[in-house]
């Protein structure tokens, strides 16, 4: 079938991914430039082990990455390339307000950022951009405890509206939070936050996660304000939960997981919290505190589209002798006999995409973007620097003929990117 000429098809990065050149340009440091590889890596993920400062003993990727910072120009030529109609890409907020709370913007990081769009641009590529992606000044999270406080508003609402003033005309798509969601597995690099021993996790996340979609909304109302042409998304961790048997245990719990998830969209969506979790947190005693105007301003600002990042579906089961697990994006999941794996231990599923896109379209009629999918691999160079990847073509064509093959093919926008975590 013939593509709309409109249909935007390109790749993702982050800038903790991309950029490098944490300490160039008068930038500050971000919670996701201290992730570490190695054991500590999943324990300061998830919060447990604090580190906001680089030490002697760790490896830190985001310092170098691929420096992007400094090689900007051939990596877009290289997207030209390619194809590329649109090109996905993260701000980093520190590179911005190298403080978080700085009272002027740092010019030496808004001209790198207007001089990526205007490249884009040259090469008719359109820019789609991450406000936060993972991405939480250092200065914030020791200084105010990062989203957990209210503070955060403020300032998050300083960096938008300086963000969507300085590009205006040249960024028309716009992400608020990259997986929103993964505040709950992994709120460390979801919303830079770090527990204490007594402290109540649950209360803290979901707390934090209130501050993130007030902010959301209130970035949405400025977007419009600057720019009625700006078109504002919210981003969901995707992918579906099947119950591991028929049993209706098994049934009950995969709806509980998808819910789990799916608050975020329904607030930045429809704008009021689900009846769902109003009753969760009734039940598990979690108050969130909220002030005047917090209703309403969900409510009156919700989200003009809605993407998601895709890898695999998941698996639950309430049986706990079912322990045979594989490896996923972020957290993992009880391993799908039906499913190949790929060497990294994530499993491949198609048809599960099209499954999300089906679920989310029914639950919010509102146009979808996929802005992450892809297979991650070891790739081996040959003697020439070529690599074979044919087991990447066959991975991103599976998924795209899937999809073709059904009825009402995408009433949406979409993306796939080979992007990786």
């Amino acid at each position: 079938m013939g593509l709309d000429p409109n249909f935007l098809w390109g790749g993702a990065t982050a800038a903790n991914q991309s950029e490098g050149g944490y300490n160039l340009g008068n930038r500050g440091l971000a919670n996701v430039d201290l992730l570490p590889t190695g054991e500590d890596r999943a324990g300061i993920v998830a919060g447990k082990i604090k580190m906001l400062e680089f030490d002697e003993q760790h490896f830190y990727p985001a310092k170098e990455a691929i420096d992007m910072y400094h090689h900007y120009f051939e990596d877009i030529k290289l997207f030209a390339e390619m194809g590329f109609k649109t090109y996905r890409m993260s701000i980093s907020w520190s590179r911005i307000f190298p403080n978080g709370d700085d009272e002027k913007a740092n010019e030496e990081g808004l001209k790198f950022y207007e001089d990526i769009f205007l490249e884009l641009r040259k090469y008719n590529i359109e820019p789609l951009v991450t406000l936060t992606h993972f991405d939480v000044p250092v200065n914030l999270i020791k200084k105010y405890g990062s989203w957990r406080n209210r503070k955060m508003i403020v300032f998050y609402e300083n960096y938008c509206r300086t963000v969507f003033n300085r590009y205006k005309g040249l960024v028309k798509y716009w992400l608020t939070f990259n997986e929103v969601n993964m505040i709950l597995h992994a709120p460390f690099i979801g919303a830079g936050l770090c527990f204490e021993p007594d402290e109540n996790e649950e209360q803290v996340k979901y707390q934090a996660m209130h501050h993130q979609l007030v902010s959301s909304a209130i970035a949405t109302k400025i977007a419009h304000e600057v720019d009625p042409k700006n078109m504002i998304g919210c981003m969901l961790a995707g992918g579906n939960n099947y119950p591991y048997s028929c049993r209706p245990e098994d049934y009950a719990k995969a709806i509980e997981k998808d819910r789990e998830n799916y608050l975020f969209i329904d607030i930045h969506s429809r704008g009021a919290y689900p009846n769902y979790a109003i009753k969760k947190f009734e039940r598990e005693n979690i108050h969130i505190e909220m002030e005047k105007g917090d209703q309403e301003v969900l409510k009156q600002y919700t989200v003009d589209f809605i993407s998601f990042s895709y890898y695999s579906s998941r698996v639950v089961a309430t049986d706990s002798s079912v322990t045979n697990e594989t490896a996923g994006n972020i957290y993992k999941s009880i391993k799908n006999p039906y499913l190949e794996s790929s060497e990294w231990g994530w499993q491949i599923d198609p048809l599960g995409l099209r499954s999300a896109l089906n679920v989310i379209y029914d639950r919010y009629q509102k146009p979808l973007f996929i802005v992450e999918n892809g297979l991650g691999a070891m790739d081996t160079p040959d003697e020439n620097g070529y690599v074979e990847d044919d087991y990447r073509i066959d991975y991103l064509r599976e998924h795209w003929i899937v999809n073709t093959k059904l009825d009402n093919f995408l009433w949406c926008l979409c993306l796939n990117s080979a992007g990786l975590k």
